[in-house]
């Protein structure tokens, strides 16, 4: 071992590039941006040197990181922006049970009010094209939600006080373009606060608010509107909107690892036109169109945001003259046992997926995110379209009665709820080193918006012509193909070493120690370092940098959770 070797694809120290970081557990090819990085003294020669290589800020997940926050105040992080959480869906589905009335006040037909629903999925599609970049800046993630959130009790109180279908429209599409903010930024916020192992859970408690949210929402609008007028809806929203703003006030901390001078030393105009530029809807486009993962990602989240919205849009439309229902509260009913699958899928969607994630981790020693993806591949193949399949048509065909259209629903809720943790948490995982998690969550929310607009404005319509069977039988297709990419994208059939030759050793890890080059290939064996080591990885092209002590010693390489090696208490980041 002591013999240097020649080795071809070892980088020199001194010319090495920073390759932009894989998506799928190698480097993408995309740009070379030199970055400096200082590296400690070394035996031959006393003078610091710099090279160039990753930062290891950003390619590290050092636990330190993330116990900056107790986890008491993680609690109260995660509470404030769950309950954040939960405004925004009841913005979009209380109405639902009052689209007659809304219709009858505003001189206008139901099908109008549903199409305006469907607008305001589509601004909640185009909101993150703004509020994700900058969330990402020094506006920072606590600016963001007090803005937000603030901006969300202003609109909600104007809807109400609407007088025409134009001002209400006009209202509910702001609303809507407020709401999706808090979404999109909450998701981040986990990733800043949360370890990889940890976020799923995490995400999964933020989840339940934004899931429970469309179900129960129609009950609190069934019980509304069968006592008094549709507009005190949005004066509730308006109570809660602001409570939420006073709880993020006072309760929620700035979580960015690093906060970036964005706009220091720029002048209003400057930082105008460079907030421009940082909202250029390209930015948040062009990962879900580079990456096949992540466009694979928000497809699989789309298809159920689609089935979800296609489920609970034309309830009273379709529940009221199969079980003939006469009143507004006892249609909003039937939104409960979506929700309350929901709300049980969370005490195990996370853990499932965490779960999944703990055991790839002993089976290979190390963490990949696609991994996680498996969590979610029998549930979108089966499960949620199963139950949505026998929901539509033992209504389509009046079978089963009402216990039936119970149980399908509540599956179709739970199914989901333990699916979808599972495909959020890997998207924050894979770009969170990065620095683009909150761009690449917005992406994923503008495309699972898309859809939701897609499938509430489009089932009505569709039911009318097909029946609710055959469109349940389109949502279900629509799922199933998704956990066919979903699948694949698990067996990296999407990744780059499938679509071109590898330039890189992947296996054969080669380490540069004093000058000789070592070859290994199980991390179980010993080698010797000696004071002032610089090691690289020739596969990944990152500089690693670490002192080893004063006298020759052997040291065991330890796998870890975080592609890295621990070395006797000196971290190796591969």
């Amino acid at each position: 071992m002591g013999n240097s070797k020649e080795v071809d694809t070892a980088p020199s120290p001194t010319n090495q590039t920073e390759k932009s970081p894989a998506v799928n557990g190698i480097i993408e090819e995309t740009a070379d941006i030199p970055v400096e990085v200082p590296q400690p003294d070394n035996a031959r020669g006393g003078d610091e040197e710099r090279v160039v290589g990753l930062p290891l800020a950003q390619t590290t997940s050092n636990r330190e990181i993330y116990d900056r926050f107790t986890k008491s105040r993680k609690l109260v992080i995660i509470s404030v922006i769950s309950i954040c959480g939960f405004l925004t869906p009841i913005a979009s589905t209380a109405v639902l049970v009052a689209i007659p009335e809304v219709a009858a006040t505003l001189q206008t037909t139901g099908e109008m009010i549903n199409v305006s629903n469907g607008l305001f999925f589509v601004f909640m599609g185009l909101s993150p094209i703004f509020w994700g970049p900058l969330a990402a800046t020094s506006f920072g993630r606590r600016n963001t939600f007090i803005a937000s959130t603030v901006f969300l009790t202003a609109f909600s109180a104007g809807t109400a006080l609407s007088t025409n279908l134009g001002m209400y429209i006009a209202f509910r599409m702001l609303t809507a373009f407020q709401g999706t903010a808090i979404l999109v930024v909450g998701s981040v916020v986990i990733g800043d606060v949360y370890h990889p192992t940890e976020r799923g859970r995490a995400l999964s408690i933020f989840m339940l608010g934004i899931l429970v949210g469309p179900s129960v929402a129609p009950l609190l609008g069934g019980v509304v509107i069968t006592y008094t007028s549709w507009r005190v809806i949005f004066w509730v929203m308006t109570a809660l909107s602001g409570a939420a703003s006073l709880m993020v006030i006072f309760f929620l901390p700035e979580t960015m690892h690093e906060r970036p001078d964005t706009f220091k030393g720029l002048t209003v105009g400057q930082s105008a036109v460079k907030l421009a530029k940082l909202t250029n809807p390209w930015k948040m486009l062009h990962p879900l169109l580079a990456y096949p993962n992540l466009w694979i990602a928000a497809l699989a989240v789309s298809s159920m945001i689609w089935n979800q919205y296609s489920l609970l849009t034309p309830i009273r439309y379709v529940i009221n003259p199969r079980f003939n229902l006469t009143t507004p509260i006892q249609s909003a009913l039937f939104f409960l046992p979506p929700g309350a699958g929901f709300m049980f899928g969370v005490l195990f969607g996370g853990k499932w997926s965490d779960f999944i994630v703990a055991r790839y981790i002993e089976k290979r020693g190390r963490r990949i995110p696609e991994d996680r993806l498996n969590a979610a591949v029998i549930l979108l193949a089966v499960f949620i379209p199963g139950s949505m399949l026998l929901y539509g048509w033992s209504i389509d065909k009046e079978v089963g009665g009402i216990p039936l259209v119970v149980v399908s629903s509540f599956l179709q809720g739970f199914s989901q709820q333990i699916a979808l943790p599972s495909i959020n948490t890997y998207l924050i995982d894979v770009f969170q080193d990065r620095g683009m998690s909150s761009v690449v969550v917005a992406g994923n929310y503008f495309t699972r918006y898309m859809f939701a607009a897609g499938g509430s404005a489009a089932c009505l319509p569709a039911i009318k012509t097909i029946g609710i069977g055959w469109y349940s039988t389109i949502s279900a297709a629509f799922l199933t193909g998704a956990a066919g990419l979903v699948w694949l994208l698990t067996r990296n059939v999407f990744s780059k070493e499938k679509r071109e030759a590898p330039t890189e050793v992947r296996r054969n890890w080669i380490v540069n120690v004093d000058g000789v080059d070592i070859d290994w290939e199980d991390p179980g064996h010993v080698y010797v370092a000696t004071f002032g080591v610089t090691a690289y990885a020739a596969d990944t092209r990152n500089l690693l940098s670490m002192e080893s002590g004063k006298n020759q010693a052997g040291y065991k390489l330890i796998p870890s959770l975080e592609w890295k090696w621990e070395i006797e208490g000196f971290v190796l980041l591969l």
